[in-house]
């Protein structure tokens, strides 16, 4: 096996590398309040398991996201309506600072948090112009199982 060698860091090195840390958190802070914009989207998708929002500018370009699942919530909780509009919450909180208070709303899916979402974020201050339904429907689907014989 041998020996492990323990290398110490000088004072100057631990002060050097705080200093790259900060300034590195300060670029990443400065890139995500660095982008403006006064209208935007907010696309909610509501599954049976889960809620995902996430806030674009005009162009599609996104500002922040947050899901039920990287908030915390486990299990059946994730896809409760209480579970989607503290999502909303986390995700306004994120985009306050791009200046953003136009939403058009669009929802995909058929989860229980969908109409909860929509309300926590118009009662986070948005302006929300638009509210649109793009859950996929099938026009006809797939082929059936041919028929079982016993």
């Amino acid at each position: 096996m041998g020996k492990k060698r323990i290398i110490k860091q000088t004072t100057e090195e631990i002060i050097q590398e705080k200093e790259e840390f900060e300034s590195a958190l300060e670029r990443a802070a400065a890139k995500v309040s660095g982008k403006k914009a006064a209208k935007g989207q907010a696309h909610i998708k509501a599954t049976y398991n889960n809620i995902i929002i996430t806030m674009t500018d005009e162009s599609g370009n996104v500002l922040a996201w947050a899901s039920s699942g990287g908030l915390g919530f486990k299990g059946a909780k994730k896809a409760t309506p209480y579970a989607s509009s503290r999502v909303a919450d986390a995700v306004s909180e994120k985009v306050r600072r791009s200046g953003l208070n136009e939403l058009e709303v669009y929802v995909k899916g058929i989860g229980a948090g969908r109409d909860a979402a929509v309300r926590a974020l118009a009662n986070q201050g948005f302006h929300i112009t638009v509210i649109r339904d793009v859950t996929p429907i099938p026009h006809n689907g797939c082929r059936p199982p041919k028929v079982r014989r016993v």
